[in-house]
């Protein structure tokens, strides 16, 4: 039988995740055979890192929203900022979460981190993503050489309900950070929702952020209102290629449960790009108010806004906590986790970059593949009548993988080596047509 073999070898240089990659192509065509042997070294995309801040007393009274702490040792101090010592025992999350991320494979459950995110990290690091905490003492910057996290080596950061008003230099970094190519997750609360006692809200703080600074005032056309209301809502906008609202590797978001939230308001003429994509139960769903979930596109990056910090919740926070809820999957039919993982993949991209997910359309009945999921060698039958065919794999946040442009013949069958690929999901593309696999070790 005609078949095609693709190998790829792993790197010499792992930590600047490069492949070395050995093509062995077999190719028999009616009568005629050949062997072509091809070798090549392809940089790939470095890896997409998720930054989740902790600098704002998102840790204050009975909030955790943190992925991980190994510490319980935070007091909120004068003038709401948090210090180590005191009686309030709160969480102090550390920048790398503990046990190693490397070690998480497609089984592990959320608590492997203890947080109140955790089940939202564990799940982006499933997916390919690294991520990391800016620590309580941290600096929120960008641009600057001398922070080891500074903004400019993350793809996108979230902030779940700060309870510390933005810097006039934090809130350049973080419009410069979006303007520049980055994603930003604004998730805010009711208001009157002051954990650290400092008179802020965090729908305040977000509105300080947008309507108060010195780089460009209203630059996304999203404002949080100051409203508390309690909600389950279907109302989701008819907007099929939305990807914050459809993947076809996460899911569609049906549902958003508001435990005490607010909404939003858009105003399209200061960002043409801003658009609500879940709306309160009654609310047109075409409007430009009472949105709980909205998106914007701000130079080449793009934001973020959840009206409510429920949503998220694993229910295995600090357990000092007075109540601990369980929203990310036990809550709207399972909907807040695809909501959260759509829309980080969509803010992890940005504009500058073509991502290979969005927008295209998955027609597999050119092709099969088997096994799936896969562990080691994925087996590609198809039907394909061109003498040429292009090659690629992508993975779930869009960055290109594998590449080749292949001579073959109808009637054959592709064995594609996966052995190397980090578990998760990705999506392979012959020509116009795409298909979805799965890596999964055994």
């Amino acid at each position: 039988m005609p078949f095609l073999f693709l190998e790829i070898m792993p790197s010499q240089k792992p930590d600047k995740l490069f492949l070395h990659r050995h093509l062995f192509i077999s190719i028999y065509c009616m009568k005629n055979f050949f062997f072509l042997l091809l070798s090549f070294n392809t940089q790939l995309f470095a890896q997409t890192k998720i930054l989740f801040d902790a600098t704002k007393a998102q840790m204050a009274s009975n909030a955790d929203w943190i992925i991980d702490a190994d510490a319980y040792n935070l007091s909120t101090g004068s003038g709401g900022a948090m210090f180590v010592g005191g009686s309030n025992h709160e969480a102090n999350p550390q920048r790398f979460p503990t046990p190693v991320q490397s070690n998480i494979t497609a089984s592990t459950p959320e608590t492997f981190w203890s947080g109140a995110l955790s089940a939202w990290a564990v799940d982006l690091v499933k997916l390919g993503y690294e991520v990391e905490t800016l620590p309580y003492n941290g600096a929120i910057t960008y641009g600057n050489a001398n922070n080891t996290q500074d903004l400019s080596h993350y793809k996108v950061f979230v902030s779940d309900e700060p309870n510390i008003k933005f810097s006039s230099a934090e809130k350049t970094a973080l419009l410069q950070f979006v303007q520049h190519g980055g994603g930003l997750f604004m998730i805010a609360d009711h208001t009157v929702s002051d954990r650290n006692f400092d008179t802020w809200d965090s729908p305040q703080i977000w509105n300080s952020l947008m309507d108060t600074n010195t780089f460009q005032i209203h630059p996304f056309g999203i404002t949080f209102d100051y409203q508390n209301f309690n909600q389950t809502s279907s109302n989701v906008a008819s907007l099929a290629t939305d990807s914050c609202l459809h993947n076809t590797a996460i899911g569609n978001v049906s549902k958003i449960k508001i435990s005490g939230g607010t909404s939003i308001t858009i105003n399209q003429t200061n960002n043409s790009s801003a658009r609500g994509l879940v709306y309160k139960t009654g609310a047109t769903p075409t409007g430009n108010t009472e949105i709980l979930l909205a998106s914007a596109r701000y130079g080449t990056g793009r934001v973020a806004a959840l009206s409510d910090s429920s949503p998220p919740d694993d229910g295995t926070g600090d357990t000092s906590d007075i109540n601990l809820y369980f929203s990310y999957t036990g809550e709207a039919n399972g909907s807040h986790r695809i909501m959260l993982l759509n829309t980080t993949i969509w803010l992890a991209t940005n504009d500058s970059v073509a991502t290979a997910v969005e927008g295209l359309n998955f027609n597999n009945n050119g092709f099969l593949l088997f096994p799936n999921p896969v562990s080691d060698k994925i087996s590609i039958l198809h039907t394909e009548t061109k003498s040429t065919t292009d090659l690629k794999v992508f993975d779930v946040a869009g960055r290109e993988i594998f590449s080749q442009a292949l001579e073959i013949c109808s009637d054959k069958n592709i064995t594609l080596d996966v052995h190397d690929f980090a578990n998760g999901v990705y999506f392979l593309k012959m020509n116009n047509r795409v298909a979805k696999f799965v890596k999964q070790t055994k």
